[in-house]
């Protein structure tokens, strides 16, 4: 199946991309989207939609101040935002500025500290921070929130609480995993008393995931590669839900992917690692059975995910609906629940 950059266009009306979050993290409308049915739902419903012996996986990473303003030693004007940490005292980073910083150059951010470039890194800058604190302290106390390039403000207090999710506990995103941004304590407590079970991995998103697909031709995209992390005890909790006849829901593509990173052999291994796993239609899922996850940006390598999981044609429907029903789009927008099997799923199932 030769596919391209095309058959994962569509047109969203700009006034449906959510510009801020609700008040209620659960009061989100949410899509069911079960074989050919479509059905309109807010989240709060998604207990109805579950049963006892379901597993939930959350990636409990948390998003970082990744974004720093500065100027460089000729007097050019910055703005760095952090790929990942290296170690206590480095960093991987991009670089907005007029011309390249050159190796050996400093640069100093937020008026207040420098940064040596000590290369490059492919598309990204290796920094190295000051040798008094980590780097993390530095990014955590003098950088901003980063939110995607899509959302037309800059990062306001309500942003630091509502663009992390209530388990973040990880650092080291520069996105936040927005599909558990819907779920709050209330909404835990019911499901909970209903028998589902909760696990957690981490994947850490790097800035890489806000690029454009570059290759028109999908066979020859790379992927950006990002670091994850699957606990023993989550390992423990997909082979106890198997057994028992339950499905593990995927609460976003960044625990999917992590679990799929983590299952290449065939079986879910614990462990760290990183990943630059590329799902598009055709992929054979190891352990997602279903996927909650928010509507994703035209051509993006994420809907290229969820059109593996239900089908092209089921995910092309369901955004169609979502649009003509005013549904708020990425970030701080609506969610899906894909309950259905695409026909790799239904392998898998009947193997």
């Amino acid at each position: 199946m030769s596919l391209t950059l095309d058959d994962f266009d569509y047109h969203l009306p700009p006034e449906l991309i959510a510009q801020t979050a609700l008040a209620d993290r659960a009061a989100s409308r949410l899509l069911v989207v079960q074989n050919d049915a479509l059905d309109d739902r807010v989240f709060r419903d998604l207990p109805s939609l579950l049963r006892a012996g379901d597993l939930l996986v959350f990636n409990d990473s948390r998003v970082l101040h990744a974004r720093l303003f500065g100027h460089k030693e000729s007097g050019g004007q910055v703005e760095v935002m952090i790929e990942r940490p290296l170690g206590d005292h480095e960093a991987l980073a991009m670089i907005r500025a007029s011309k390249s910083p050159k190796p050996g150059s400093r640069i100093r951010l937020a008026e207040t500290f420098e940064v040596e470039v000590l290369g490059r890194a492919g598309e990204f800058f290796h920094l190295r921070f000051p040798a008094d604190d980590t780097a993390v302290n530095y990014i955590e106390r003098f950088g901003k929130l980063p939110l995607p390039p899509y959302i037309e403000h800059a990062a306001t207090a309500g942003d630091e609480s509502r663009y992390q999710t209530v388990y973040a506990r990880e650092l080291g995103s520069v996105a936040a995993p927005t599909a558990g941004l819907h779920f709050d304590e209330a909404l835990f407590a019911e499901l909970d008393a209903l028998g589902v079970t909760r696990a957690f991995v981490t994947l850490h998103v790097g800035a890489g995931t806000f690029q454009p697909v570059r290759e028109h031709d999908l066979s020859r995209h790379q992927m950006h590669r990002e670091l994850y992390s699957i606990p023993t005890e989550t390992v423990a909790a997909v082979a106890r839900t198997r057994a028992a006849g339950g499905r593990v829901i995927c609460v976003g593509t960044t625990s999917l992917r992590a679990l799929e990173s983590g299952a290449q052999t065939g079986q879910l291994v614990a462990g760290s690692a990183e990943t630059g796993i590329f799902i598009m239609p055709g992929y054979h899922f190891q352990v997602a059975d279903a996927l909650i996850t928010n509507f994703h940006l035209p051509k993006s390598t994420l809907l290229m995910l969820v059109s593996a999981l239900a089908g092209r044609d089921t995910i092309r429907r369901a955004y169609a609906h979502a649009i003509a029903q005013r549904y708020r789009f990425f970030s701080y927008g609506d969610a899906m629940f894909l309950a259905g099997l695409s026909d790799s799923l239904t392998e898998r199932k009947s193997a």
